[in-house]
């Protein structure tokens, strides 16, 4: 099992030898891959199967918009259990936690592969949902059970650097067994992948909340605590601001079969094209943010991620404004856009848990409840709507930058007003 990090709880604790600096760093980056993993589970489950979106539909005899509730159906599922994810794992330990989530997912994925119908795909996925949100919850309040300060920032960066491979990956694995064995090949595949990082965490993963700091599960103590956080109108506006700086980019997830398959003419393995560059984004932009923790401040480092969010959702109108759909130009501003939305969102996280250090992974449970829940309004609602045209998805994209960025400001104000 990986130890907390010596050097974990806070910077003041620090051991300032060399070797014991190398040998904190080698933990931590072992943690991040972890934690990084675990985060990228519920992503994955998504991506993976995008490719096979049309066989589904023809082998259990779905409509098009019957096959994309499968995703509606898991993004609704994920977000109201995340509510509880952290507050369980408040009372009960983070790795107790983890390791049951993971191994219902593992029997929720093993359902998807059976499914001989759409509704019973439809369950399956929902069970998929409520398990795989424990993952990207938990894996926030370790890293603010470790960590403070630009220590957290940068480990938050490093797990977004990680993270990012999901979606690139997945969908050009996802293309491949698509091809070569059929649809149920990938949840198959989804099975045999849990298994194997629930061993990881079994064997590897910390118990990072000693049972001397769980917080109480009793209703009247939740009802009080999830009222406090989720009537904070700073907590409130920070969660808007990374759920729409999401959201314009989910945009092109949740359209990915529609977008590239239909408008630019990829086939069924070329889903690279999308996820590739937003991999390389996300990277880039964690990369940077975790350079600049320490150097300057968090505001000013959210600041520039919408900076450069602004200027990819600009170039993107531009382009189709005055192009045809095409590669590669058609991609290039969501590498832009996924570059500043990674620069901001590991210091938006860590103001949304900032507030409340006792119930960090309550606080963390209300985060990801809140984005959960408008990508699968997204899912349900918006991509549909948009998807029928690549300018229309342009619009969208800064429509929703637009609106995330007045309430990062609103967020940002209230920040600065005294008490």
């Amino acid at each position: 099992m990986i130890s907390a990090p010596r050097t974990s709880p806070r910077p003041s604790s620090i051991d300032a030898s060399p070797v014991a600096d190398a040998a904190a760093r080698r933990e931590t980056r072992g943690i991040a891959i972890l934690l990084a993993s675990l985060a990228a589970l519920g992503p994955f489950s998504i991506d993976t199967y995008l490719p096979s979106f049309h066989e589904i539909g023809e082998k259990l005899n779905a409509t098009p918009l019957e096959v994309q509730q499968t995703l509606s159906v898991y993004l609704f599922s994920f977000a109201l259990m995340t509510l509880w994810h952290g507050a369980i794992s408040d009372r009960f330990g983070r790795r107790n936690v983890i390791l049951v989530a993971l191994g219902l997912f593992a029997v929720a994925s093993a359902g998807c592969t059976l499914a001989t119908s759409i509704e019973h795909l439809w369950f399956w996925r929902a069970m998929q949902g409520m398990t795989a949100g424990a993952g990207i919850v938990i894996s926030r309040a370790i890293v603010r059970d470790l960590f403070d300060g630009a220590a957290a920032q940068r480990l938050m960066s490093q797990m977004t650097m990680m993270f990012a491979l999901a979606p690139a990956i997945a969908p050009v694995i996802g293309g491949w067994l698509q091809t070569l064995f059929g649809w149920r090949s990938v949840f198959a595949f989804l099975v045999v992948s849990t298994a194997a990082l629930w061993l990881a965490c079994w064997k590897l993963l910390p118990e990072t909340l000693p049972p001397e700091k769980r917080q109480s599960l009793r209703p009247a103590y939740l009802g009080r605590t999830y009222w406090a956080v989720m009537t904070s109108p700073p907590f409130l506006f920070v969660c808007a601001a990374m759920s729409l700086n999401f959201g314009g980019f989910f945009l092109y997830v949740l359209s990915a079969p529609v977008f590239l398959m239909t408008h630019l003419g990829v086939p069924e393995t070329g889903f690279l094209w999308l996820f590739g560059p937003a991999m390389c984004g996300l990277m880039g932009g964690s990369w940077l943010s975790g350079r600049l923790a320490g150097k300057i401040s968090p505001s000013r480092t959210i600041l520039f991620g919408y900076v450069v969010m602004g200027s990819a959702a600009g170039f993107n109108l531009v382009l189709n404004l005055t192009l045809p759909p095409g590669l590669p130009w058609s991609i290039m501003p969501v590498f832009v856009y996924t570059t500043g939305m990674s620069l901001a969102m590991p210091s938006l996280t860590l103001f949304a848990l900032d507030p409340f250090p006792a119930q960090r992974g309550l606080a963390a449970s209300c985060q990801t409840f809140f984005q959960s829940g408008f990508n699968g309004l997204a899912a349900a609602l918006i991509a549909p709507a948009l998807w029928g045209s690549t300018l229309t998805m342009a619009f969208g994209m800064a429509g929703l930058l637009l609106a995330g960025g007045i309430a990062a400001l609103l967020h940002q104000r209230l920040r600065l007003v005294p008490g």
